[in-house]
This record gives structure tokens, C-alpha cells and sequence, in this order.
């Protein structure tokens, strides 16, 4: 990396305290301006997908309460960190304009000081998971303490106790891909395209999940969530949508739904919208399920801000064998160069070829030719 006092690099700014709203206005060489502690491994993925030059948070990276993966994934592919820039760095650039990052300060285009924070190495980065992961059998315990007095409270969800919308999306006795935004999605749902031209399962996506199967060229049967990720175009494609609501009835995305000019059910439920959606399969007769980008661990509920799993837990104890959890199934196998292999393609391709050409009439009678010419040079 750049050392810190030799770093003058410049962009033009991006601001928004929403990193995943932010993300989709990204382009290669901005400079993300983001107000997010302990960026969280996707939303990390999606800044390098964007291609950004440097990223400044307001907040903290890293602020050790567990070791988040995001600010490792960005600086081990060379991504600047400005870190701990403070509030005033979200009001002081400009959308749209250019700013610089001078040594660890932010300037805008005429010189004039924005902000200042600290530029985050490797090496730094490294230190503060590893303090991070010193406090991880604490946070386990909290974790799991929160866990089971939850699934106490929503033990209700999974017994009987949410009333699901009928379905025009027909389930029964089908398979059914669940796709959430969530870690390795696009290489694991990249991994299945040929089980699902072959299978032809229903489709489901949670939220941004929805927008992952139109990017591998696949309309969703069915959109299920808050509705605060998903794209328009993706909302308009055509699929059955079902809002994810409260417990008291609140479903503050259907009004975004009624905007569009577009019709939703909604379903009122504890958890996440990726459970209502599991769940939901499940209760409509699903012969298998696979999810993918699903969270299942305790990193995955801490990334999402979350204090405890119970909903998860309990939805995967119900489904039980039914589910087929495709997280990290891209990275199974992967076939590597050999080049015995390749000598063998080539031949197997060429005998065709060879046998063909050799066959054919035409080539046939040149054959003769030539043998009749050298029998009567040779005197044959």
C-alpha cells in the first residue's frame, strides 16, 4: 500500500449514510463517503464491485466489538480507508464534486480542509480483528442469551401462528431457490445456473436478492421483503410480491409497492424477511429448498445489526431436511487447467475432422490420383 505520508489521490465524491443505496450510484475511480460502523463483508463486496478508489467513514471500520470482514476484503485488493473522518465529512462533500485525500485529510477541489481521519494499512486492519476476536466468547454468550429468550417470544411463527396470503406462485411439490443479498451470493447463485435451467424451480428473491437472479438472466416468481433493496426495473419484471410486514400490520414498504403502480399481498411476521420467505415455501409444500446468500451464523446476524437468530433458528428447525443450504457451494470444486486434458479435447476433436474429410468423395478421388501418379512414376 501507498505509504501514508506519500498519498494524494482524488475522485469524485459519493455521500450516503445508506452504503447499499450507495452502492448503486457507484462508478469506477468515485470515492465512497459512507457513515457505517463495522462495515459489514457485503457491503464491502459491493464497494469493490463498484470499483472505488478510496472509501472514507465518518464512523469506525473496525470498532472491536467483533471482527466484522469488510475493511480485510477492501484493503487486501488496495482500496484507500479513511477512517474515523467524523460527521463532518458527510456535510462537507458534495455529491457529484471532486475531493482529494491529502496524506490523511479531505480537501475539496479548491484546497479547502473537509475532514481528517486515519488511513487504515493492512497491518492495521489486522490488529484490530485480532483485539476484535478477543472479545468474540462474550459476545457468544450475549449472543445465544439473546437467541433463546427470542425464540421464546416467536416460537409462535413457526407454529402456526402467522397467517400467510394465498398464492398465485404455484409451490406445491416443486423445488424452490430462496436468494438473500447476503455473503459469496453472486459466485454461489452463479454456481447453480445449471440447476436451475434443468430444474426449473421456483424462484424467490429477498429483497436485493431479487435483482441477483435478474443479473444471471432470470425473471423471480416471487419477491418477498421490506422492499427497501430491490430495484424498480426488478419490481416491474412481472413477479408475484408479497410484502413483509410487522407484527402489528406496519408494512412501510407497500407504499413504495402502490407507487409503482404494482399490486403486493403482505404477510405481518417476527424476523426476517428471509425466514417469511423459507417459511412461506415451506408452508405452501416445497419439495426442496435451497437458499442462497442465507445468514446463519453469528457474524452473519452481528453484520445485519442483529442481537440474536431466534427466527432463523426456528425456521430451520422446522423446515429440517427440506433445505439445502448453498452457501460457499461455488467454491466446491473448481476445475483447474491440465493440459493432458486439453491435448486430449484437441484429438478427440480433430478424428472427426480427419475422418470426415477423408471419407468424403472429393477428397476420395484426389486420393486415387495422387497413388495412380506415383505407380506410374515408379513403374508400378
Amino acid at each position: 500500500m501507498v505509504g501514508v505520508h506519500l498519498m494524494r489521490i482524488q475522485g469524485i465524491a459519493r455521500v450516503d449514510k445508506k452504503t447499499k443505496e450507495l452502492a448503486k450510484r457507484l462508478r469506477p475511480g468515485d470515492i465512497a463517503v459512507i457513515d457505517h460502523i463495522d462495515l459489514d463483508e457485503v457491503a464491502a463486496e459491493s464497494l469493490l464491485a463498484a470499483k472505488v478508489t478510496a472509501v472514507i467513514n465518518a464512523k469506525s471500520f473496525c470498532s472491536g466489538r467483533y471482527p466484522n470482514l469488510g475493511p480485510r476484503l477492501l484493503v487486501q485488493h488496495g482500496i484507500i480507508l479513511l477512517d474515523q473522518a467524523g460527521e463532518e465529512v458527510m456535510d462537507g462533500c458534495i455529491e457529484g464534486q471532486l475531493i482529494r485525500i491529502i496524506d490523511e485529510q479531505v480537501e475539496d477541489a479548491k484546497g479547502n480542509p473537509i475532514a481528517q481521519g486515519i488511513v487504515l494499512t493492512e497491518a492495521m486492519v489486522k490488529t484490530q480483528m485480532a483485539k476484535a476476536e478477543a472479545n468474540l466468547i462474550p459476545l457468544a454468550a450475549e449472543f445465544i442469551d439473546n437467541t433463546l429468550a427470542f425464540a421464546q417470544k416467536e416460537k409462535s411463527f413457526v407454529l402456526g401462528g402467522v397467517e400467510f396470503p394465498p398464492l398465485v406462485t404455484q409451490i406445491q411439490g416443486k423445488h424452490v431457490v430462496v436468494v438473500v443479498r447476503g455473503h459469496n451470493y453472486r459466485p454461489d447463485l452463479f454456481a447453480l445456473r445449471s440447476y436451475i435451467r434443468e430444474m426449473r424451480p421456483v424462484l424467490v428473491g429477498v429483497d436485493g436478492g431479487a435483482d441477483a437472479l435478474v443479473e444471471i438472466g432470470q425473471c423471480p416468481d416471487l419477491i418477498v421483503g421490506d422492499m427497501d433493496s430491490v430495484s424498480d426495473a426488478t419490481l416491474r419484471c412481472g413477479a408475484e410480491i408479497v410484502v413483509h410486514a410487522y407484527v402489528d400490520g406496519k408494512a412501510p414498504g407497500l407504499g413504495r409497492i402502490e407507487a409503482l403502480g404494482l399490486e403486493a399481498k403482505t404477510v405481518a411476521a417476527p424476523g426476517t424477511s428471509e425466514d417469511v420467505a423459507l417459511l412461506m415455501s415451506y408452508e405452501n409444500g416445497a419439495r426442496l429448498i435451497v437458499a442462497v446468500g442465507t445468514h446463519s451464523n453469528m457474524i452473519d446476524f452481528l453484520e445485519k445489526g442483529r442481537p440474536g437468530m431466534a427466527s432463523t433458528f426456528l425456521v430451520r428447525l422446522k423446515i429440517g431436511s427440506l433445505l439445502v443450504d448453498a452457501r460457499g457451494v461455488s467454491q466446491l470444486y473448481r476445475v483447474k487447467p491440465n493440459h493432458a486434458h486439453l491435448a486430449q479435447v484437441l484429438i478427440a476433436a480433430t478424428i472427426p475432422i480427419v475422418l470426415l474429410t477423408v471419407l468424403s468423395s472429393p477428397v476420395r478421388q484426389v486420393v486415387r490420383l495422387l497413388l495412380l501418379q506415383i505407380r506410374l512414376a515408379w513403374g508400378w
